[in-house]
């Protein structure tokens, strides 16, 4: 299985509007590109435990795990027009964001 795991911090001065429309981007995403197995998006939990959260050197509020069966998946998934489409608006309402691709096993 192949993670894409993007880490993202939204511009301050975003409007709603334009929030609501990232999460539609993703939405779509998800019902477009075939090659998605499971996405999941959540906001960063911070619950202060001492030397754990301070280690971070950067913050991130959001998260997105995209689930491929495959790199042909992912491929496929980084050159589909829905993905281009949405990348453009993330990538303008992000102040910061990091992209990452990984190999997983199950370990459970």
């Amino acid at each position: 299985m192949i993670v894409h795991v993007v880490l993202f911090e939204p511009r301050a001065d975003l409007s709603e509007e334009q929030r609501e429309q990232v999460m539609a981007d993703l939405r779509k995403a998800a019902a477009d590109i075939p090659s998605i197995r499971r996405l999941r998006i959540g906001r960063r939990v911070l619950h202060g435990l001492q030397g754990y959260e301070q280690a971070m050197t950067e913050s991130y509020s959001y998260a997105a795990i995209l689930e491929f069966d495959d790199h042909e998946g992912l491929d496929a998934y980084l050159q589909h027009p829905t993905h281009t489409a949405a990348g453009a608006h993330f990538t303008a309402s992000a102040e910061r964001a990091l992209a990452y691709d990984y190999e997983v096993n199950e370990l459970k």
